[in-house]
C-alpha cells in the first residue's frame, strides 16, 4: 500500500483533470465536487506522510511505460515540500476560481486544464529520476498553454504563442542536457547521483548550462523571462496558479535538483558554475524589481515582481551552502504564499470595483477592508518587514552568502528590499490614505472570492511570525539540509 502512495497523490489531481474535460456546463456542481474533493484528499494524504516522512520515511513507486523507461515517484523530505505548498494552494486556487469564474464562460476546459497543471506539478515534484521529471515539465507546458489562452482574446492568445516561443526552446534545452548526459553515465536517478568522471570538465559546463537553460526560462531568469509578464493577460485564478503553483515554482525547483541531484554542490563549486547562476539571480533580482517600479498595471508589477522573487530561490541553490540552501528552500513556500495573496487580492479588486492600474486602488482599503489588509500583509512580506515570511528568507539567503565568500550578497538583497519597497508602499498609500474618487465603487459580498486570500495572507504572517517552532516550512527546510541535501 505504502508504494501505491506516490500514484494516489498525482491520481487525485489527474483524475479530476481527465474527468473534467467530458463534463457539460450545467454539470457545474459535480465538476466543483470532483475538483474540491481531489484537492482535500491529495492533501489528507501528504498529511498522513508528513510524520513518518519527518522520521525519515520515503515512499516510491516505478511505473513501467515502455521498454527500458520507467516513470519514478518518490515522496521524500525535498518533495514533500514542494508537494505540500502545491496541494494546498491548488485547494484554495479551486475554491477562489469558483468564486471568481461563477458561472461565466465554459468552464469544464479550464478547470480541466487547471488540475491537469496541477497533476504536472505533482509530478514534478514527486519525480526521482531525470526522465521521469522531463516528462512532467512538458506536461506542465502543455497544461498551462491553454490557461493562458482561456480568455481566447488577441491579448491571450498572443501571451500564450509567447510562452510556447520560450518554453519549447528551452525544452529542447532541456532534452538536449540529458540525452548528452545520460548517453555517458546511464539513467539519472535523484537518490543516486551520476557518475560524471567519465565527462570532462567543459562538456559537463555545457550540460550544466543546458540544464539552466531549460529550466531556466520557467523560473524566469533574465533574459529568459518575457513571458511572464505577457501572461497576465489570462485571468486571475491562471496568474496566481503560474506565480506560486506552478510554472516558475517548477522552474525553480529545477534548478535545485541539477544543482544538488544531478551535478552536486561540490561539483558545481570546483566547475566555477556557481558564482555565474548565482550572478545571474542577482541580476534577474535587481532587474526584476526595476522593471516592477516602471508598470502602471497592478498584475503586471505584481509580474515583475515575481521574476524577481523567484531569484531567490535560485540564488540559494547557486551559492551551494546550507543556510543559502534554507533560505532558497524555504522561500520556495515563502513567495508562494505571499504572491498568490497578491494576485488573489488584484483579482479581487478587477472583479468587484473594476480597478486594473495602480491609479484605481485610491481609496479602496475604506471599501474592501478585507482584501486590502490581505494585499498590504502579502506587500510588506515582500519588502522583507519582520516578522513576515519574505524576513526570514532574505535573513537565510544572506548568511548563506556569508558562509559562501559572496559578502555581495547582502548588496543584492538589500538593493532588491529598497527595490520592494519602492513599488510596493505607494500601492499601500493609495489603498489606506488617499481619498476615492466620487464615482468609486467595490464591495467584499462574495465569501468565497475573499476567504482564499484571508488564509494566505495569514499563512504569510504565520509562518515569519513562527519559523522558530518545529512545524514551520523553515524547520522543513533546515530538515532536508541537515539530512545531506547541501555540503
Amino acid at each position: 500500500m505504502t508504494a501505491l502512495l506516490p500514484v494516489l497523490i498525482l491520481l487525485t489531481s489527474l483524475i479530476p483533470a481527465l474527468v473534467t474535460f467530458f463534463l457539460r456546463q450545467e454539470s457545474h456542481l459535480l465538476r466543483n465536487a470532483l475538483n474540491l474533493g481531489g484537492a482535500v484528499l491529495k492533501l489528507a494524504l501528504i498529511v498522513a506522510m508528513l510524520v513518518a516522512v519527518a522520521g525519515g520515511a520515503t515512499y516510491q513507486s516505478a511505473i513501467p511505460l515502455a521498454p527500458g523507461l520507467v516513470l519514478l515517484l518518490r515522496v521524500d523530505a525535498i518533495a514533500l515540500l514542494f508537494v505540500s505548498l502545491s496541494a494546498t494552494l491548488w485547494l484554495l486556487t479551486t475554491i477562489y476560481a469558483i468564486a471568481y469564474f461563477g458561472d461565466k464562460a465554459e468552464l469544464s476546459r479550464f478547470f480541466g486544464f487547471f488540475s491537469l497543471c496541477v497533476a504536472a506539478t505533482t509530478g514534478l515534484a514527486l519525480s526521482g529520476s531525470l526522465i521521469s521529471f522531463f516528462l512532467f515539465f512538458e506536461l506542465l507546458t502543455l497544461s498551462t498553454w491553454p490557461l493562458v489562452a482561456h480568455k481566447q482574446d488577441r491579448a491571450s492568445l498572443d501571451a500564450a504563442r509567447s510562452y510556447l516561443l520560450y518554453a519549447l526552446p528551452g525544452s529542447a534545452a532541456l532534452l538536449w542536457a540529458i540525452i548528452w548526459l545520460e548517453s555517458t553515465t546511464g539513467p539519472v536517478l535523484f537518490t543516486d547521483p551520476p557518475d560524471l568522471s567519465a565527462l570532462d570538465p567543459w562538456s559537463l559546463r555545457a550540460i550544466f548550462a543546458l540544464f539552466i537553460l531549460g529550466t531556466g526560462v520557467k523560473a524566469a531568469l533574465v533574459p529568459l523571462h518575457g513571458w511572464l509578464p505577457a501572461a497576465m493577460a489570462a485571468p486571475a485564478p491562471v496568474s496566481a496558479l503560474l506565480h506560486a503553483v506552478a510554472v516558475v515554482k517548477a522552474g525553480a525547483f529545477g534548478v535545485v535538483r541539477v544543482v544538488y541531484d544531478v551535478f552536486g554542490a561540490e561539483t558545481v563549486v570546483a566547475l566555477g558554475v556557481g558564482v555565474p547562476l548565482a550572478a545571474l539571480a542577482s541580476l534577474t533580482i535587481v532587474w526584476g524589481s526595476v522593471r516592477a517600479l516602471q508598470q502602471d498595471e497592478i498584475k503586471k508589477r505584481l509580474a515583475f515582481s515575481t521574476v524577481s522573487q523567484v531569484s531567490y530561490i535560485v540564488l540559494g541553490a547557486a551559492l551551494a551552502g546550507p543556510y543559502a540552501m534554507i533560505g532558497g528552500l524555504v522561500h520556495l513556500v515563502h513567495q508562494g504564499l505571499m504572491k498568490i495573496t497578491l494576485f488573489f487580492c488584484a483579482g479581487i479588486y478587477d472583479e468587484r470595483a473594476g480597478v486594473k492600474r495602480i491609479e484605481g486602488l485610491n481609496g479602496l482599503g475604506a471599501r474592501m477592508p478585507w482584501t486590502s489588509a490581505c494585499f498590504s500583509l502579502g506587500a510588506l512580506g515582500m519588502i522583507g518587514l519582520p516578522p513576515m515570511a519574505g524576513f526570514v528568507s532574505k535573513v537565510y539567503l544572506g548568511l548563506g552568502g556569508l558562509e559562501a565568500g559572496a559578502p555581495w550578497v547582502l548588496a543584492v538583497l538589500a538593493a532588491s528590499t529598497l527595490l520592494n519597497a519602492a513599488y510596493f508602499l505607494p500601492l499601500l498609500y493609495r489603498l489606506w490614505f488617499l481619498p476615492a474618487p466620487g464615482d468609486a465603487t467595490g464591495d467584499e459580498r462574495v465569501p468565497a472570492l475573499v476567504a482564499p486570500a484571508v488564509v494566505t495572507a495569514a499563512a504569510s504572517l504565520g509562518v515569519g511570525g513562527l519559523a522558530a517552532s518545529g512545524v514551520s516550512p523553515l524547520a522543513w527546510a533546515t530538515l532536508i539540509v541537515t539530512r545531506g541535501y547541501a555540503p
